[in-house]
């Protein structure tokens, strides 16, 4: 679990938001965290502080002299025992109150007696969002070194449309993820490849596989996660676009080989993930095929770019890492494939250990050898995948070698 060990203080302030701060919650305790709630006044009048307990198994605390706390300082013992405070729904008037260093109930008193991380994630109307006021908190708040989640655009409870929407609980939680992760990739700038190509035969038939896109959108996750800019080319697949990465949507390999080399001198990082067509039809059909005409249709077929020998062989290419799918003697073929394409790092696997689906085993094979990983989902691959990415780009550059 993702948060296992990490021990949040959510605070809720008064806002219709709040009842989105329920779903959040239990994201939060799903992913391992021990959640403590401090809901304000105004809070307890949207959602009430039993619901809180009830998901978190832990009392709710709303005031300051709450006679709960043997010494009566809650606002010193609660902020004592949190990795970070995130503050969900954040009010315009609690920004306000927290850029003024005000301390007029509990949690705004534990905000300036806290010894660990703020993160807030305001929820207003537009209005209130646009106003020089809340703007001027807002950098103030951000300059103070708190972090800012969101806020989102969209329809709002009042029915006007516009920035003020607190973020998705899903959103907060990648955020609060992202926020935990060690940026060994701060900087950097990571080009993508992930999921199948799809090479057309006529206008409803064509050539694909079975790849899912599971594994290279949850690297380009783990990457963002890392701090990266990360640019994923994605060939058709059912998966939303991970928080922070920019999604470039193709069909088939020539227009997925072309995405890529144009950005491909720009990238520090080039991974390619996607499980590519080989081959491509030669003559695609203009109106669909006919089976009543007779006989079999003779499909000629053409190869397609190798698009990551294409980038590995760029003058000052960026550190390409290569994916290897097999059925049989994995070992030997990527190694083989690591050499013919001359790249650092293959990521090897046998189709029947996971091939679209959520878990998968790999080895990571580079100039030191075979590196196998321990059965695990794909974003624990991916994680671990991207800390040893970091280890061999630092190695890299304390060597100078290329």
């Amino acid at each position: 679990m993702e948060l296992q060990g990490k021990r949040i203080l959510l605070g809720i302030t008064g806002g219709v938001a709040a009842y989105k701060a329920a779903s959040l919650l239990r994201l939060m305790t799903g992913a391992g965290a021990q959640v403590q709630v401090v809901m304000t006044g105004p809070a307890t009048r949207f959602v009430t502080p039993v619901t809180f307990q009830a998901l978190s198994g832990r009392p709710v605390y709303v005031d300051q002299w709450d006679p709960r706390m043997p010494n009566n300082m809650a606002h010193i013992d609660l902020s004592r025992e949190a990795d970070a405070i995130l503050v969900a729904p954040a009010s315009a008037n609690f920004l306000a109150r927290v850029a003024q260093g005000l301390a007029d109930d509990l949690l705004t008193t534990l905000v300036l007696a806290r010894d660990c991380p703020l993160l807030v994630a305001p929820a207003m109307n537009r209005q209130m969002w646009e106003n020089p006021a809340t703007r001027r908190n807002v950098a103030s708040l951000r300059q103070d070194g708190i972090e800012i989640f969101g806020p989102a655009a969209g329809v709002q409870a009042c029915g006007e449309a516009g920035e003020g929407r607190m973020l998705e609980p899903g959103e907060l939680l990648e955020s609060l993820l992202a926020f935990f992760t060690p940026k060994l990739l701060a900087g950097r700038r990571v080009l993508m490849t992930a999921g199948p190509t799809f090479e057309a035969i006529d206008p409803v038939r064509g050539i694909t596989n079975l790849s899912s896109g599971r594994m290279g959108y949850a690297i380009a996750q783990a990457a963002a996660r890392a701090g990266s800019q990360v640019t994923l080319v994605s060939g058709p697949v059912s998966l939303p676009v991970p928080q922070g990465v920019e999604r470039i949507p193709v069909l088939s390999a020539l227009e997925m080989h072309a995405a890529v080399m144009e950005r491909a001198a720009r990238a520090d990082v080039f991974i390619g993930v996607a499980a590519v067509a080989d081959y491509r039809v030669a003559a695609v059909a203009h109106q669909k095929l006919k089976k009543e005409l007779g006989g079999l249709p003779e499909i000629r077929l053409l190869a397609n770019p190798d698009i990551l020998a294409d980038v590995a062989a760029l003058p000052g290419a960026p550190f390409c890492v290569g994916f290897a799918a097999e059925s049989e003697n994995l070992e030997e073929y990527a190694q083989r494939k690591r050499q013919r394409k001359n790249v650092p790092l293959i990521v090897g696997n046998l189709i029947q250990d996971g091939f679209g689906g959520e878990d998968n085993r790999v080895i990571l094979f580079d100039d030191q050898g075979s590196h196998p990983l321990p059965p695990a989902s794909k974003a624990e691959l991916a994680r671990q995948l991207i800390e040893y990415l970091a280890r061999l780009l630092e190695k890299r550059e304390c060597t100078g070698s290329t």
